[in-house]
């Protein structure tokens, strides 16, 4: 590995330093992006399992299919 992060750096004319900072900044980014999206989506399930509110992945795949159309449908309505 740190055979290949010096023939890296010195192909972008860069430290190795600069290469495995630049890797940690991109995965540390991408990490809190994927926590973030989990914990929305069990804050979701939790909602859901307290009022059962919920749309169809049919109603809203036909919403979205209908987007710049001329008859482009109303977003679907939750429903318990």
């Amino acid at each position: 590995m740190k055979a290949r992060v010096q023939r890296l750096a010195e192909a972008r004319r860069r430290s190795a330093h600069w290469i495995m900072r630049e890797a940690i900044t991109q995965y540390v980014d991408r990490e809190e992006a994927r926590e973030a999206l989990r914990q929305d989506t069990l804050k979701a399930w939790d909602e859901f399992q307290a009022t059962g509110r919920h749309v169809t992945a049919q109603e809203v795949d036909a919403w979205l299919a209908s987007w710049g159309s001329d008859d482009e449908l109303p977003p679907p309505e939750c429903r318990e």
